[in-house]
């Protein structure tokens, strides 16, 4: 497979300074990606100065019964075993448990934190392990419930799992009957076109679908399959033996919740003075947990009396007595928000580096003064690789009408109508603007003339000059659809370019899913961007397959 990395700029000003300027940013993070000495002094931190965390042996206990039960790899076992040693470090990054694994930017952040968990081992000489954060007490099933596709017909069509409940609780505990795991298969079934994979994959999709009660579960077991031969670790967030293990820090969390609410403003207040626009809603009030309550998971706002906190309507309301009593017995009825996500993270890991999305880089930017007030520092931030799938057939239609890459990418409607231009032989738009000239030439004196017999003779005059030329438009607009109609396999051909590229111009990997192009080429292109020697540089990178 060839591979050819070039640069693709984002909406993410801080993140594009981050990867490009650093020194710009340096004041939001606590260390330096592009240094090999901040990768040192981070193994250094936390072999050193880390405050106490989870409890390392219980921590590989819980991940190896998790990992087990979804069909993990020797290898992940290892791995997970390996965290009783105080030598390991973690690499961690993680998303939404999506169906049949969403967008394919959830694989290659996977492929991500496999490449630098391996070449952080190999530069620092200490075991380093890839872990997978499934967050899976996130609640918005709409988010994670659907996965898209290119139809036969050129348009993205989406498949989707209906809601069981309508609750708002975690993904994690919402549970899927077995009529809608196969309405979803069937609907994925008639996506694909036969190919010689399509058989086994799809045995293997009804399989893991046949073995999973959650999206979690479905999840979990179809990533464990694709990367369990490199030992990517999975840790569903929602986990109840995990919950436990994160007690002390949930009764940190809402002891000092204001305090940390606080630091989280001076975060906000930081990138406002750099001229960048956070990335994450961060109201004035906030608490920045949730609590199950009722079958729902609630997000938690500090109280306007100062006594406690309530949810969004101030309809229910807790102390907080109540809720650090909740942390230590009964841990698994709270549930972190996106800005205390990353604290938790690093209390339950030994984490080196987070691989992260743009967006996401952008918006950890606010939680420097939150790590530390807890005694913690920020990890070092790795963006995930990101990569475009460039299919044969779209290769030979690119030479065909000798597009380079980022005409493909980036100026394909103006090179379309480049093409179409010269094909028009008749020369459509100069021959319908010579007459349009002319004819307003001869016309305009006229009308100019009788305006001096009666005003309102002008004024007839321009207006039936106007429905002239408008019928004269027409016309014009006819013969070059005419003439588009004449070249019509040529413009699908570019229309299957853009679509294959960038969907409703969203980057491939934002809409895609995995599942099209293992039924297409099978495993091998995956395997292959898993042995490549990458490392996350923040480029974008295109693999011709």
């Amino acid at each position: 497979m060839q591979v050819e990395a070039i640069q693709w700029k984002s909406g993410q000003p801080l993140t594009e300074d981050y990867i490009h300027r650093f020194d710009q940013v340096s004041g939001l993070f606590d260390y330096n990606p592009w240094k090999a000495d901040d990768w040192k002094q981070r193994a250094a931190w936390l072999d050193k100065e880390r405050p106490d965390g989870a409890d390392r042996e219980a921590l590989s206990e819980a991940l190896i019964r998790f990992n087990s039960a979804i069909g993990g790899s020797e290898a992940t076992i290892r791995h997970a075993e390996l965290l009783k040693d105080r030598r390991t470090l973690c690499i961690v990054g993680g998303q939404q448990a999506s169906l049949f694994t969403g967008p394919l930017l959830v694989v290659y952040k996977a492929i991500t934190l496999i490449q630098a968990a391996r070449h952080a081992s190999s530069e620092l000489q200490r075991p380093v392990i890839p872990v997978f954060w499934i967050a899976g007490e996130d609640h918005d099933f709409d988010e994670v419930n659907h996965f898209h596709y290119l139809s036969s017909d050129m348009k993205v069509e989406k498949v989707k799992l209906d809601h069981p409940t309508g609750l708002r609780t975690s993904v994690s505990q919402t549970a899927i009957s077995r009529e809608q795991w196969e309405e979803a298969l069937a609907s994925m079934e008639q996506a694909l076109m036969p190919t010689e994979f399509r058989a086994e994959l799809m045995a293997s999709l009804r399989g893991m679908a046949d073995a999973s009660a959650t999206l979690v579960e479905y999840f979990a077991r179809i990533m464990a399959k694709l990367f369990g031969a490199y030992g990517l670790v999975f840790v569903d967030s929602d986990d109840p033996h995990i919950r436990r293990l994160e007690a002390p820090m949930f009764r940190q969390l809402v002891e000092r919740s204001d305090e940390i609410h606080g630091e989280l403003l001076k975060g906000k207040a930081r990138i406002l003075s750099g001229s960048y626009q956070p990335q994450a809603e961060l109201h004035d009030r906030g608490a920045n947990l949730f609590v199950y309550d009722g079958g729902e998971r609630i997000l938690l706002y500090p109280a306007e009396d100062g006594n406690g906190f309530t949810d969004r309507r101030g309809e229910r309301r807790y102390s907080r007595e109540q809720l650090a009593e909740l942390a230590e017995s009964s841990p698994e009825r709270l549930s972190n928000n996106v800005m205390t996500r990353p604290l938790m993270q690093d209390y339950l890991f030994p984490v080196l580096g987070a691989v992260l999305g743009r967006a996401e880089i952008a918006y950890w930017g606010l939680t420097r003064e939150a790590f530390h007030l807890l005694g913690m520092r920020m990890p070092l931030l790795l963006p995930r690789l990101e990569f475009t799938l460039l299919e044969g057939t779209v290769q030979k239609n690119m030479r065909k009408f000798d597009l380079s890459l980022e005409d493909a990418l980036f100026r394909l409607e103006e090179r379309q109508q480049d093409w179409l231009k010269e094909q028009d032989q008749f020369h459509l738009e100069e021959r319908f603007g010579e007459v349009k000239s002319r004819f307003k030439d001869s016309y305009e004196p006229l009308v100019e003339a009788i305006g001096a017999i009666n005003p309102g003779l002008r004024k007839l005059g321009e207006t039936n000059l106007g429905k002239i030329i408008e019928q004269i438009d027409f016309l014009q607009q006819k013969s070059e659809d005419g003439l588009r109609s004449q070249f019509d396999a040529g413009i699908r051909q570019f229309e299957r370019i853009g679509m294959s590229l960038v969907p409703g111009g969203k980057p491939q990997e934002r809409v895609f899913n995995i599942a099209s192009y293992m039924n297409k080429y099978g495993e091998g292109w995956l395997k292959e961007l898993l042995e490549l020697p990458l490392v996350p540089d923040g480029k974008h990178r295109v693999c011709y397959i």
